[in-house]
């Protein structure tokens, strides 16, 4: 079963929680938020920076200062240019959450496809995978006038997504607690995870097949 990005308990609602709170923003001030973001992320980079180098100093005993001095150099000449060119770099950021949420979006619905082998899902858990996958879409052709009207759009596909990933983690976690039943301790089909064979369960099948004829 495909289970990447959804084995910690909590990694699916961290990715919800934080799409949400992008999407609140993203949609309550469209004129300004994506610059508003770019500046946020600017900050986090040249914060990030002074913690590397003073981690670095800190423990220049390890030898590792040569390179938190790099990545602080490279972090905050990064954070400095997104200051410097916020408009620039949010007209590329809308196509990058276009990107976002269409890998997210095909990912998702292919995640519930593989968990509907366990769980019962109706067509219905797959309309917002689908709708976020068609936002992502929509942002990437851009066939809106103002960037604002992109920014809304953008902003109201990722809350679907955060919202869509919130139940997806719930559908997955069901899921998964199935497979584990149905396999406990890694075995399937008369197989063990180490490749080894597991002969009772491989008698018990046999003697079940000549039963049955």
């Amino acid at each position: 079963m495909i289970t990447f990005g959804f084995r910690h308990k909590y990694s699916g609602i961290i990715r919800a929680v934080i799409a949400i709170l992008i999407g609140c923003i993203m949609v309550i001030k469209p004129e300004t938020s994506l610059i508003f973001l770019v500046k946020v992320i600017a900050a986090v980079l040249i914060a990030s920076g002074i913690v590397s180098l003073v981690y670095g100093i800190v423990n220049r005993s390890s030898g590792g200062l040569g390179l938190m001095v790099f990545n602080t150099v490279v972090n905050i000449l990064i954070g400095v240019l997104l200051f410097m060119f916020p408009v620039t770099v949010a007209s590329f950021v809308t196509v990058l959450v276009g990107i976002v949420l269409v890998v997210f979006g095909l990912f998702q619905i292919i995640a519930m496809a593989s968990a509907s082998r366990l769980i019962l899902l109706g067509f219905w858990s797959f309309i917002l995978p689908v709708i976020c996958t068609l936002g992502g879409v929509l942002v990437l052709l851009n066939p809106f006038r103002t960037a604002s009207s992109l920014t809304l759009v953008a902003g109201i596909a990722i809350l679907v997504y955060g919202v869509s990933e919130l139940f997806a983690s719930w559908k997955m976690s069901r899921a998964m607690h199935e497979y584990e039943i149905k396999f406990p301790s890694g075995e399937k089909n008369g197989r063990k995870q180490d490749g080894g064979i597991d002969y009772d369960a491989a008698k018990d099948a046999e003697f079940e097949k000549a039963d049955n004829q």
